[in-house]
């Protein structure tokens, strides 16, 4: 356990942030998730839109630090061939 001030605080900032943080990969994933059910879908239309605001939702996360911007890019690069890859 913490025995300084300084100590006790920063445990306590690592638990705000350790909340913030699980919440923004959730809603990573979630993204990500529904980018996936739109193309299994069959939808392109639907896949492309849904992709359009997705991708804000990746580079934010990206900028915050969550995430490292290559695994974002890595991500957007992929689900975008599988969008163009649909008939």
């Amino acid at each position: 356990m913490a025995n300084t001030a300084q100590a006790k605080k920063r445990a306590r900032q690592t638990v705000v942030r350790r909340e913030e943080n699980f919440s923004l990969r959730s809603r990573m994933r979630t993204a990500i998730k529904s980018i996936r059910k739109a193309i299994e879908s069959g939808d392109k239309e639907l896949a492309e839109t849904v992709f359009k605001k997705s991708t804000s939702v990746l580079d934010s996360i990206a900028n915050k630090g969550i995430i490292h911007k290559n695994k974002a890019a890595r991500h957007k690069s992929r689900l975008a061939s599988s969008i163009k890859a649909m008939v």
